[in-house]
């Protein structure tokens, strides 16, 4: 029988797991020198460490990271919780997460929470419990439960694409209150008298729609058409909420939406039923996705820097995972109206 034929041992009754002595008996080697020429490949030799990697590759061995880590609490893994990984916004924040973090020999981990909250406390407790060096999340909403188990997690955290002074650890984003009250004044100052909302029912778009509403008010207008639609937002969702808010006021003159994808929906709408953009109506969306520039007509939108976002959230993992303190810990990064035609 030749050495190609001999099968590593499977060690983890029931799991069929190959673990690191399956390696070293198949490299014909001590455990202890498998383990040090896979940590430590300089201080073996070439010899050696091509027995051992030949071994590896043969079984389809992975190591235990956190096994491995456990003397050193250093995992090199981050988790990010994102409400959705099917919407577009957020892809250039985890993007930038990615590459900062690599840059840096960490590796991204990424989860799914939903729109609505319900799944976070899970998530973050299985997070939680494989103890990553740091957890990025998006928004500042959480559970008291939630925010509990990460104060005393110790790991550090950075929250996201929001604001506020009391974070739970780190913060950097913008403020969804600033958004609305700045969109209203823009409208504005367009001319633009007889406003209306089409937006997520999320909890950061509807501080954007309180505070858009609120502002209006305050300009003298009448109050804000507001048609809601389930997040995550999309194209359909925004066609048929203009049909609905053109029925019922069709007087409207000036149109926020909460999300790019909502804003290429309603332009869609309006096109095939006739209505001018931006004569009759002006759209404003969120998010400034690639397509927003080239729509016809040009799409104006909120833009948010999410490539900063990722990168300013990896450096403050970074940071405190290496025991450097963070003297600003919560960063503004702001937002800017991209005027295009649609407005």
């Amino acid at each position: 029988m030749t050495s190609d034929a001999i099968q590593p041992r499977r060690s983890r009754r029931g799991s069929g797991a190959v673990t690191l002595h399956d390696v070293a008996k198949l490299a014909g080697v001590a455990p202890i020198t498998a383990s040090r020429a896979l940590n430590h490949p300089t201080q073996v030799s070439a010899e050696l460490l091509k027995k051992v990697t030949d071994a590896v590759s043969r079984t389809g061995y992975v190591p235990n990271l956190l096994a491995g880590g456990l003397a050193s609490t250093r995992s090199r893994l981050v988790a990010a919780v994102v409400p959705t990984i099917s919407g577009p916004v957020f892809l250039e924040t985890v993007q930038s997460l990615t590459e900062a973090l690599a840059a840096r020999g960490y590796q991204l981990m990424l989860g799914q929470a939903g729109y609505d909250g319900t799944r976070e406390d899970a998530l973050l407790e299985t997070i939680i419990g494989r103890r990553p060096d740091g957890i990025v999340l998006t928004g500042i909403m959480h559970s008291a439960d939630g925010r509990r188990k990460l104060l005393a997690s110790g790991i550090p955290v950075v929250e996201t694409w929001d604001l506020t002074p009391t974070p739970i650890d780190m913060l950097v984003g913008f403020s969804h209150v600033e958004v609305g009250r700045a969109v209203a004044h823009f409208l504005h100052a367009k001319g633009r008298r007889r406003f209306a909302m089409v937006t997520g029912d999320d909890e950061r778009a509807r501080r954007r729609l309180d505070a858009f509403q609120a502002t209006a008010l305050a300009l003298g207008l009448a109050p804000v058409r507001v048609q809601i639609v389930p997040a995550p937002t999309t194209l359909k969702s925004g066609r048929s909420a203009l049909a609905l808010l053109m029925h019922q006021w069709p007087d409207i003159d000036a149109l926020f939406c909460s999300s790019d994808l909502l804003a290429l929906g309603v332009m869609t709408e309006a096109q095939a039923s006739g209505i001018a953009v931006p004569e009759r109506l002006a759209i404003v969306g969120f998010g400034d996705l690639d397509f927003a520039a080239d729509l016809h007509p040009a799409l104006t939108t909120v833009r948010i820097n999410g490539s900063a976002i990722g990168s300013q959230a990896a450096q403050f993992i970074v940071d405190r995972a290496a025991g450097r303190s963070v003297e600003q810990r919560v960063i503004d990064i702001g937002f800017s109206i991209i005027d295009r035609k649609s407005s």
